[in-house]
C-alpha cells in the first residue's frame, strides 16, 4: 500500500449545540469531508480509520468499511461530500485518520487525513 497524490481531502468542523450536554460531558461535532479526485483513474474508498482524542488526552479508534454506509467510486475530477459526527467529554478534541482507497488497476493505497480541530467555538481565539 501506496501514500497518493493522487487524492486530496478537506474538512470541516462544527459544534452541535443542540445535541450536546456539557454538565453531563457530552459533547457532539458533525464534521463534512470533502474527498476529490485528482488523479487520471476512478478511485473507491473502501476503508476508513479514525483516532479521535479528547482535550484530556482519551483516544479512540473508529474503524470501517467505508463512510457513511457506502465505499463511493468517485470518477476523475469527482468529488464525493458526506457529514458524520462524533460525540466527546470534552469542549476541545481532536481527529485524525486515513482512507484506504483502490484504484481502477487494482492497487490499494492510503489517503492520510490530516488531525482537525473539534473545538466549542467560545473555546477557541
Amino acid at each position: 500500500m501506496i501514500n497518493s497524490p493522487r487524492v486530496c481531502i478537506q474538512v470541516q468542523s462544527i459544534y452541535i449545540e443542540s445535541q450536546s450536554a456539557p454538565d453531563d460531558e457530552r459533547y457532539v461535532f458533525a464534521y463534512t469531508i470533502t474527498i476529490r479526485n485528482l488523479g487520471r483513474t476512478p478511485v473507491q474508498l473502501l476503508k476508513r480509520y479514525w483516532l479521535i482524542t479528547n482535550g484530556n488526552g482519551r483516544e479512540t479508534e473508529v474503524q470501517g468499511e467505508g463512510v457513511v454506509g457506502v465505499q463511493p467510486h468517485i470518477e476523475p475530477g469527482g468529488e464525493y461530500q458526506y457529514t458524520s459526527g462524533a460525540v466527546i467529554e470534552t469542549p476541545l478534541g481532536t481527529m485524525q485518520g486515513h482512507y484506504e482507497m483502490i484504484d481502477a488497476e487494482g492497487e490499494t493505497f492510503r489517503i492520510a487525513i490530516p488531525v482537525f480541530r473539534l473545538a466549542v467555538p467560545t473555546l477557541v481565539h
